[in-house]
């Protein structure tokens, strides 16, 4: 059966209704059962190629009703409702739309980030973003402000929208003046009894899920005690919440894991993993999401400059960060910095991790950390997440049915992910076979979600 709510996913419903520029019904007698607007009817999408998050199925034909994936027929089927809306999309390729398990809202404003940004309006624009760039069930994974409530109601969403403040440690990621967290939104519990009452309070907020911080940042920050994460862990599943921690090392993600953790939310990027965590993994069916981009992020905008003549790129940036990244000085800096030698190991070690526990197959999911910071771009982050799953041996099929069907997946939401009868009808189409380039993805036309075209084609887009 379908989840009623979405595991720390920012709902299809939300961004839907923002693009429609909608509001929620106000109690019972907003809308009375005889002055209900007709249902819509059915709509019928034909002549597309389709991959459905598994299967490529060549062209059929969807057909949509209450935003719901009603049938999947064969390609010149007869017998389709006679009043139906038909949609031609001849010589287009069809793919379920993304599910980023790992991202962030609300944090940016140019090249600046930090807590005083989490607002309705700035929540909203990162969804826009992440919509025009076919992401249509983003995860908002930690720090989330205060507002967090009121703007989940204000945008008449699903109820759940990502994971709060999260949980990190006393003087521990993630760090306060780094992350620019003036009203630190983060729980800092510094006992087993405090960690437990942190995510009892998380809990009662209404979030769906439960994010940690379990990272020293190399020895600059205080680590959370594994008692304290160890209890964190038990009482989210206490709670029946998923547990998701943000790690970098091998040692600490291993711990974690053992401890019952449900998802690894980013990549094991100081080692190589060892037999003894990849069975780990295995046993525990915990997911593994390796957010690849993150570190290329750091210096690879310093080292592709042609990449800003792209519109794919160029549009997805705010005008001050486009003139940052153009300036020559900022951009020798950034590759001068011993940061950037860094950042490019752990990317290496990143992929070749990646490769080992996709050939052991341990359940992965799709995340990019998009949105947490100015240089993680939303909407382009995925595409060049799904981009440098090639280099760790993925095909385009493998990569998009782990950022579709399986990202759902590890996240409980058993109504979106694939395009077949009585799922969502959230899905992307583009002019060019994704299957034959993984880069073909860029050519959105279109995006649509719970039955509607909400977005497209992403040339068009310009962010604010």
């Amino acid at each position: 059966m379908h989840r009623r709510r979405a595991a720390g996913a920012v709902a299809l419903a939300a961004i839907a209704c923002l693009a429609a520029a909608c509001s929620p019904a106000t109690g019972p007698s907003a809308t009375t059962q005889a002055d209900a607007p007709p249902a819509p009817p059915p709509i019928v999408v034909e002549h597309a190629r389709v991959f459905d998050g598994e299967r490529d199925l060549g062209e059929v034909t969807l057909v949509i009703r209450d935003g719901l994936i009603e049938r999947v027929a064969r390609a010149g089927a007869g017998d389709l409702p006679a009043d139906a809306e038909r949609i031609d999309y001849r010589g287009r390729f069809i793919v379920p739309g993304l599910v980023n398990a790992h991202a962030h809202v609300g944090n940016t404003e140019g090249t600046a980030h930090g807590d005083r940004f989490y607002t309705r309006e700035h929540v909203v624009r990162d969804l826009r973003q992440f919509q025009a760039y076919g992401v249509t069930t983003v995860m908002s994974l930690g720090m989330n402000g205060a507002a967090f409530g009121d703007i989940r109601h204000a945008v008449a969403g699903d109820p759940s929208l990502g994971a709060g403040g999260g949980i990190g440690a006393p003087g521990g990621a993630p760090p306060a003046a780094n992350m620019g967290l003036v009203h630190d939104p983060v729980a800092r519990p510094a006992t087993a009894a405090e960690a437990r009452a942190a995510v009892r309070a998380q809990a009662e907020s209404g979030v769906d899920i439960i994010k940690l911080w379990v990272d020293e940042l190399g020895g600059q920050v205080a680590p959370m005690a594994p008692e304290v994460y160890r209890a964190t862990i038990d009482e989210a599943h206490r709670q029946k919440l998923l547990a998701a921690a943000h790690i970098h090392d091998l040692a600490p993600a291993a711990d974690l894991v053992a401890g019952g953790l449900d998802i690894v939310a980013h990549g094991v990027r100081d080692r190589a993993v060892d037999p003894a965590f990849v069975a780990a993994m295995r046993t525990s069916n915990a997911g593994y999401i390796a957010t690849l981009q993150i570190d290329e992020a750091n210096y690879v905008y310093a080292e592709r400059p042609e990449w800003l003549e792209t519109p794919f790129l160029r549009n997805a940036l705010p005008e001050t960060v486009r003139a940052q990244w153009s300036d020559p000085q900022w951009r020798a800096d950034k590759l001068r910095d011993p940061q950037t030698a860094k950042a490019r190991a752990a990317l290496a070690t990143n992929l070749r991790n990646l490769s080992a526990l996709r050939e052991a197959g341990v359940r992965l999911g799709f995340g990019t950390d998009a949105g947490a910071l100015p240089h993680r771009v939303p909407g382009f982050a995925e595409h060049r997440e799904l981009e440098l799953m090639m280099q760790a041996g993925f095909t385009p099929q493998q990569a998009l049915t782990v950022a579709t069907r399986d990202s759902a997946h590890l996240l409980r939401l058993d109504d979106r992910g694939l395009l077949q009868p009585g799922r969502r009808a959230d899905f992307i189409v583009v002019a060019a076979d994704p299957l034959a380039d993984i880069r073909n993805l860029r050519t959105i036309e279109a995006v649509w979600q719970a039955g509607r075209r909400v977005a497209g084609p992403v040339a068009e887009y310009r962010a604010p």
